[in-house]
């Protein structure tokens, strides 16, 4: 019998640019020109040693205020990641969204430092679901670049917010009540991972879909959905994680980087929820624990990351799933093997066995389904669904 794995990757497309740039994916911009003002006139100012003509008044007076600055984003990853002048124009920034400032001037004159901390405060904030990218405008004197204004592209009004802010805590408290602040990261992260599989669908035209209302409100979303949902819930409990932009199989994509007991990994929620045919040819899903906590050589199997965020290098492995779980398979023990379909079939479950190298697994595909040895351990086994993943070396017993 052969069995078909289907897996569930369709990607989401991410405008890089232009009008559809969202709160949780790059930028969306209109460079406003300003020429130095003609005929103008300038009062003159006398003082005790000569005469100074006096400036061209700017374009507007609002400009020479200081802008307002809240430092809420110590120990957020790509905060951290900035320089120092970085962190004051990304503080800048994030103030005027959070207090749905219709416009700024920011401490630099610098382009690509502006593009570069606004990705960092979509990275680090995976809640701004109102905004929707920005305007900036260049102030120029002559050919003299004289300021930059910032202005979030909002998608609602403040109360409109408040609202929605809202139908999104009632969701999330009702969906975090299995978990407490006070259980461990890999419980933490696993979670999270499960009830996004569960709960939300994957839908490419899905509305709202570059931020968590498609989540938390309409349960479906595309890949930056999920990534700024993780991002958020992560935060709620504790636990520093940001949005990462690139490709997937060589479509845009966004999943993330987070951090389990000091140590880094990826988790792409997106691709949580796994798919196979059973023997009336109905598509049934299961959670795929592949993509939950990652290290940079598993993540670059299926992904390239963007250079609009400085990425560590991710080895570790003990918060994965398979270690932790027990079903990473290093030596021949088929009785230890043997246990765990047991279980999984017993509570009517999908079992995945995570084989150390290309012999264990083979040697355990010939035992168990080959020859049939399944069936001392699952008793009354008439036939055996699996899925048998190469590249992963894996085994997935499906029993649901």
């Amino acid at each position: 019998m052969k069995w078909i794995r289907s897996r569930a990757a369709v990607l989401c497309l991410m405008a890089l640019l232009g009008a559809s740039a969202s709160a949780c994916s790059p930028y969306d911009l209109q460079d406003l020109l300003q020429e130095e003002p003609e005929n103008i006139e300038s009062e003159s100012v006398k003082d005790s040693q000569n005469q100074q003509k006096a400036e061209a008044p700017a374009a507007d007076t609002w400009q020479l205020e200081k802008p307002q600055r809240e430092q809420i984003s110590v120990g957020k990853y790509a905060y951290e990641h900035l320089d120092q002048q970085g962190q004051v124009i990304y503080d800048e920034m994030l103030t005027a969204i959070l207090n749905h400032e219709e416009k700024i001037r920011l401490s630099t004159t610098d382009l690509d430092l502006m593009r570069k901390a606004y990705t960092a405060v979509c990275g680090d904030y995976g809640g701004l679901f109102w905004v929707e990218g920005y305007v900036f405008t260049r102030y120029t004197k002559g050919e003299e670049l004289v300021s930059l204004e910032f202005a979030p592209k909002y998608t609602m009004s403040e109360e409109e917010r408040k609202i929605t802010q809202a139908q999104i805590d009632e969701t999330v408290d009702l969906w975090m009540n299995g978990i407490s602040i006070n259980d461990t990261d890999y419980e933490k992260a696993k979670y999270v991972y499960e009830l996004l599989a569960l709960n939300t669908e994957y839908v490419p035209d899905a509305t709202d879909s570059q931020n968590i209302i498609s989540v938390f409100i309409k349960q479906q979303t595309v890949c930056q959905g999920y990534a700024c949902a993780v991002q958020y819930l992560l935060g709620q409990l504790g636990i520093q994680s940001v949005i990462v932009s690139g490709t997937a199989l060589g479509d845009a994509h966004a999943w993330n980087l987070i951090c389990l007991d000091g140590e880094y990994y990826y988790m792409d929620a997106t691709w949580g929820n796994n798919g196979y045919r059973n023997k009336e040819g109905l598509e049934t899903s299961f959670i795929d624990y592949n993509y939950m906590a990652m290290t940079t050589a598993e993540m670059m199997m299926g992904h390239v990351p963007d250079a609009e965020i400085e990425l560590p290098e991710c080895t570790a492995v003990m918060n994965n799933y398979y270690i932790k779980e027990g079903t990473y398979i290093e030596e021949w023990n088929p009785e230890w093997m043997g246990a765990l379909l047991t279980d999984a079939w017993m509570q009517g479950q999908v079992v995945t066995l995570r084989f150390s190298d290309e012999i264990l697994k083979k040697q355990a595909f010939r035992y168990f389904i080959e020859e049939g040895y399944i069936a001392d351990y699952c008793d009354g086994i008439t036939e055996v669904n699996y899925i048998e993943d190469n590249m992963w070396k894996e085994i997935s017993f499906c029993f649901n």
